[in-house]
């Protein structure tokens, strides 16, 4: 019986991820860190929070002892390192924190594997945030970064880490640049979520207006169930790699929610320009979309579109 551990197993990735793993019958090591918000509703809400394989384990990824326990108690075959702080908007606050978990923490765990087994196969969630002001569309995997947040910054310096644990120790060390990828698990904070969470409460009449930043903000978005099967793919495979995971296709920030507010029945006629810009309910005439500058980044991504070609050829992967 094939062993992981998942990294970050309370977040949308690691939860769908554990629930792959369990329905192919591996042993599941899930890590959590102890915060005051720290709850288990995805696994609880996928149905496998009880399942006899699957161990909850809490774990300081900024903790090497931490990381070399982890992989000694757990035997792992295989590591997925989900575990970040993975808001780009919190980056800006908080770069040192972010450097530390985002950055730091996957050393943790590849210096973990060369001590313990280098023979262990490793996969590290890297983001198409590491692209930031593109210098190429699409983007695949030799397109130059522009990371344009802490995150990505942090993101990048933990991605270039695991390709030198490839090439300097032999380690089978797998990085995926994920596009942007949404289900039902994603949590609130993120723009998707927060537009249809909002859709809803302005429909079920709990909120007048739905605020963002900026609507001009084009992505490439997949779906998160399919994303953690190219994850496991990518450590079945012979060798190790960096694959792009991604759809090919980009929509507006304001596209989204033209679409969310039309699966709840209104449709919108956009006016104004940058922060003046409204969202209008056609048949009503109310605002239900409004800029406000609040939620603007110091440094914006204007555009992210992924080529999967590699992912597609070599593991048979598509979105």
């Amino acid at each position: 019986m094939k062993t992981a551990v998942i990294t970050g197993i309370t977040g949308q990735d690691g939860a769908y991820l554990a629930e792959l793993l369990l329905d192919k019958g591996y042993q599941v090591f899930g890590t959590y860190r102890r915060t005051s918000s720290v709850n288990f509703w995805r696994i609880e809400e996928l149905g496998i929070d009880k399942h006899p394989n699957l161990h909850l384990v809490e774990y300081d990824l900024t903790d090497l002892s931490a990381s070399i326990r982890l992989l000694q108690q757990s035997g792992a075959t295989e590591v997925y390192n989900l575990a970040a702080q993975s808001f780009v908007g919190v980056s800006f606050e908080q770069p040192i924190t972010t450097a530390e978990i985002t950055g730091i923490g996957p050393v943790n765990l590849l210096e973990a594997i060369r001590i313990v087994n280098p023979k262990i196969r490793f996969y590290q969630a890297s983001t198409s945030e590491m692209f930031g002001l593109v210098q190429a569309v699409p983007q695949k995997e030799d397109t130059p970064f522009y990371p344009r947040s802490p995150y990505g910054v942090a993101k990048l310096y933990a991605h270039w880490m695991t390709i030198n644990y490839r090439e300097s120790y032999g380690i089978f060390a797998s990085s995926g640049i994920l596009f942007n990828h949404e289900s039902p698990l994603r949590g609130r904070e993120f723009v998707t979520r927060k537009i249809t969470d909002s859709v809803a409460k302005i429909k079920l009449g709990k909120l007048d207006v739905l605020e963002l930043g900026n609507m001009d903000a084009k992505r490439d978005w997949g779906f998160a169930k399919e994303y953690v099967e190219g994850m496991w793919r990518m450590l079945q495979a012979e060798q190790p790699d960096t694959f792009v995971l991604a759809t090919n296709r980009t929509e507006t920030v304001r596209d989204f929610v033209a679409m969310a507010f039309k699966a709840a029945g209104y449709t919108l006629r956009f006016e104004g320009k940058d922060e003046q810009e409204v969202g209008i309910d056609v048949a009503s005439g109310k605002t239900l979309v409004r800029v406000n500058p609040k939620f603007f980044r110091p440094a914006e991504v204007e555009l992210l579109i992924g080529n999967p070609a590699r992912a597609k050829e070599i593991l048979g992967w598509e979105p």
